[in-house]
């Protein structure tokens, strides 16, 4: 049974605090030997996805990267991301991107050390940033990034900006892809809620660091189930529940 998985990375495969993994190496490694596909879905750029796939086994497989803006499968195509650049070179607006930023700006925005800011700069797709003017200023940047197919996405602190890519369309790219017979989708936040509804079956990994997800279309049916551990522990206590069904059986026991 060809099997494709998709997965959330903080909070659900790594652990909130620590971003330890370890819980979930044997069932990543009974998928792998099985011949499963484990796509890792995030809003880190290509450069901090390798570093992370490389770390889980996970170099041969594709992944989304940069909160859905895009596919990554090992090559890097900045244009996007320049195209953006360029369209707010021309607006003067007070917002402040990643690219207005030196790797210590983005550590201080984020918290995240110099080297792991300099790989969130590298960006293809997507810019984030800091919004500093008024809400009706807001208003008219919106729009005039619209005129020219800039979407953006307001997260906790940053506005970030792209070609209107989603986690759910880049799921449904690789489904047809890589053709599978069975999709799951581990997450532990709302920004998760579209590829657990898109996959096949969905997996809500405990946070309690977080605000959680709500009651899900597909729980009362099954389709959707509820992890007790939290992160890597949960994912592995969550897939391991799931593939033990019936329904499933041989999904990662050839």
């Amino acid at each position: 049974m060809r099997l494709l998985v998709f997965t959330d990375l903080d909070g659900t495969l790594l652990d909130h605090e620590t971003y330890d993994y370890a819980p979930a190496l044997p069932m990543l490694a009974r998928l792998r030997d099985r011949g499963a596909v484990v796509v890792l879905a995030s809003s880190k750029t290509g450069a901090e996805i390798a570093e992370w796939q490389d770390r889980l086994g996970l170099s041969d497989c594709p992944a989304i990267v940069e909160n859905g803006a895009a596919l990554y499968d090992g090559t890097f195509d900045d244009r996007d991301y320049r195209r953006i650049r360029a369209v707010l070179a021309t607006l003067d607006a007070p917002f402040r991107g990643f690219g207005d930023m030196d790797a210590a700006g983005v550590a201080a925005v984020t918290g995240l050390s110099p080297e792991a800011a300099g790989k969130a700069r590298t960006r293809a797709h997507s810019e984030p940033g800091l919004w500093l003017g008024t809400e009706a200023q807001l208003d008219g940047f919106l729009s005039a990034l619209g005129e020219q197919g800039i979407h953006a996405r307001r997260g906790g602190r940053f506005l970030t900006l792209s070609f209107g890519g989603t986690k759910a369309a880049q799921m449904q790219a690789l489904i047809d892809r890589l053709a599978p017979e069975v999709t799951v989708a581990l997450g532990d936040a709302p920004n998760d809620a579209e590829m657990l509804a898109r996959a096949d079956y969905g997996i809500v990994v405990r946070n309690d660091h977080g605000p959680g997800l709500p009651p899900l279309p597909g729980e009362e049916t099954g389709r959707i189930l509820r992890t007790r551990a939290e992160g890597p522990a949960g994912w592995g206590e969550g897939m391991t529940a799931l593939l033990a069904r019936p329904e499933l059986a041989g999904a990662a026991d050839g």
